[in-house]
């Protein structure tokens, strides 16, 4: 008797086994009706998101220059850049660069301060970030910049109180400056002894003027020195 009840309950198995198999198979092959349809041509805005992850097919991505052109519409942005100009042209007047300079963006960002030069008619400008920006960031480390010594006319940077390594970022943007060129640093509001310790991190320049000014919507201290020495 015990046989048959063993060969009974092996059936029994054998048949759940087969019959489980079958319906996840069913629930593989079966497309969920929430499921977007990878079929349509033209599909409604709201198509373009997955709503289960059964929907795999392949979505098309903002391009760059979408994606830049929306950016660059943005209040923001434009309030950003007026800001920058404004400190630029400055500095313009007080003859440290001109249109025909070579000017170097440490910290970018996402290039607000290389398309407010790019605005006033400089050509040659490279902006730099550890995450680049095309086309106007592209990716550098600030504390060992890719540049040969004396390459440019003036380096500028709005957040050098960001910086991991301020010394060895203030060092590579004097290499980088020829003899009588310009450096252009900005922090956090502050004064007094506080400026001065920013001021020692520059070995090879000459403060020439520090005041607050505002860049984009912040109130910071603007330092600006001309390289004296190799």
């Amino acid at each position: 008797m015990d046989r048959y009840v063993q060969q009974f309950l092996n059936r029994l198995s054998l048949a759940s086994i087969i019959a489980a198999t079958f319906i996840l198979f069913v629930l593989f092959i079966r497309t969920p009706e929430t499921c977007v349809n990878p079929n349509i041509t033209k599909p409604k805005p709201h198509h373009r998101f997955p709503k289960s992850t059964c929907d795999f097919a392949h979505r098309s991505y903002t391009s760059i220059k979408k994606h830049n052109r929306r950016v660059w519409s943005t209040t923001a942005w434009i309030q950003t850049v007026v800001s920058f100009k404004s400190q630029f042209q400055t500095l313009q007047d007080k003859k440290l660069f001109t249109r025909h300079s070579r000017a170097l963006v440490v910290s970018a960002g996402a290039g607000q301060a290389v398309m407010a030069l790019k605005e006033m008619g400089l050509h040659d400008i490279t902006g730099v970030e550890v995450v680049d920006s095309p086309p106007l960031v592209r990716r550098a480390d600030p504390h060992s910049l890719p540049f040969f010594d004396n390459a440019f006319d003036l380096a500028f940077s709005a957040y050098l109180d960001r910086a991991l390594f301020p010394d060895r970022y203030v060092a590579e943007m004097e290499r980088t400056v020829r003899l009588g060129g310009a450096c252009v640093v900005a922090v956090e509001e502050c004064g007094g002894r506080e400026v001065e310790e920013v001021v020692k991190l520059f070995r090879k320049s000459k403060v020439l003027g520090i005041r607050n000014v505002t860049m984009g919507d912040e109130t910071r201290t603007r330092i600006v020195l001309r390289v004296m020495s190799d």
